[in-house]
């Protein structure tokens, strides 16, 4: 019988979950919306219900060791989803006591950037490394510390949100609250925002001209960048300039062997990794240039969400 454990990623539109094999192979995937339930209790059960369908074929061919969730504001010490701004259930969510009404195996859950990075390195570019940092490039900005081989909690369990470190005091607004926070200039939004206000700074013709915000996505500034679009360029440039300044911040505090992006801006290649590079080496201390590499995610083109989540749990378990 195999052993394979849950993976689930929960989002703020759509929860994904796999069941996963210790060698990160996943059997069966499947999601629900998560925004459709006013209450956890209820999301809980459609979940639960979701999962059993899935595995239906299966079952009697699998040993379930536990499961892993991957949350926004999710403790990995209280297995608690905290004050999470886009997620319907409100205040702290008691998520890993409540799902054992469901399966009795062991539960773990973290933030979805920590389970990321511990799928990095168990399945991924990371594998066989100490010390690294995951970066998740998307809607917003979130990242991993791995030091010594050991995810950095801190203690009460939300070290390393290096999204929300400021880039400049009185800067862009954030969903947070604060003002000025990374992932409000180095995310799929960021970088359109950044597209908008060079569009009002420059005079230069561009195709992203055409689009109004709602239509602009990063995928278009992308493609209008290989198309050498000027605009779309800039927008690049000054997106690496900073990542790469606020990751050579990160190095003083971990000294990482390397840093993996992933996410969809990551995707751009060598368009946002270049200016990253750049200005990453022009901002480390002098101890530390040219040691550290920039790397996309050896996961990039598959499930990272799900196999996260289950990475979180097979960890635990000793893999």
């Amino acid at each position: 019988m195999k052993q394979v454990v849950i993976g689930v990623d929960i989002g703020g539109t759509f929860t994904k979950f796999g069941i996963v094999d210790r060698d990160g192979n996943v059997l069966i995937e499947g999601s629900i919306p998560t925004d459709t339930f006013d209450n956890v209790t209820d999301y809980q059960k459609n979940l639960f219900d979701e999962i059993e369908k899935a595995i239906l074929p299966i079952k009697n061919e699998i040993e379930i060791k536990g499961a892993g969730f991957g949350a926004p504001n999710g403790n990995y010490y209280k297995g608690t989803i905290e004050f999470a701004p886009n997620l319907k259930w409100k205040g702290v969510i008691h998520f890993a006591e409540l799902f054992k009404k469901y399966i009795n195996v062991p539960i773990v859950l973290s933030n979805d950037a920590n389970a990321a990075a511990i799928g990095e390195g168990l399945y991924g570019g990371a594998k066989g490394l100490r010390d690294y940092i995951v970066i998740t490039l998307g809607t917003g900005l979130g990242s991993g510390l791995v030091a010594n081989g050991e995810m950095i909690y801190g203690f009460d369990g939300f070290a390393g949100e290096l999204g929300h470190v400021m880039v400049e005091p009185n800067g862009r607004r954030c969903g947070c609250g604060k003002l000025g926070c990374l992932e409000t200039y180095c995310s799929a939004t960021g970088i359109k925002r950044t597209a908008f206000k060079l569009m009002c700074d420059m005079s230069e013709d561009s195709e992203l001209r055409q689009y109004n915000f709602y239509e602009l996505t990063s995928e278009k500034i992308f493609d209008a960048a290989k198309r050498k679009d000027p605009i779309a360029i800039e927008a690049f440039e000054y997106t690496g300039f900073i990542l790469g300044a606020k990751l050579a911040d990160a190095v003083a505090h971990t000294s990482p062997e390397a840093i993996f992006l992933f996410g969809g801006l990551a995707k751009a290649g060598e368009i946002l990794f270049k200016p990253t590079i750049k200005s990453f080496e022009e901002h480390l201390l002098p101890i530390y240039r040219n040691k550290i590499k920039i790397l996309p995610s050896g996961l990039q083109d598959k499930n990272i969400a799900v196999m996260g989540a289950s990475a979180l749990i097979w960890k635990e378990l000793g893999k």
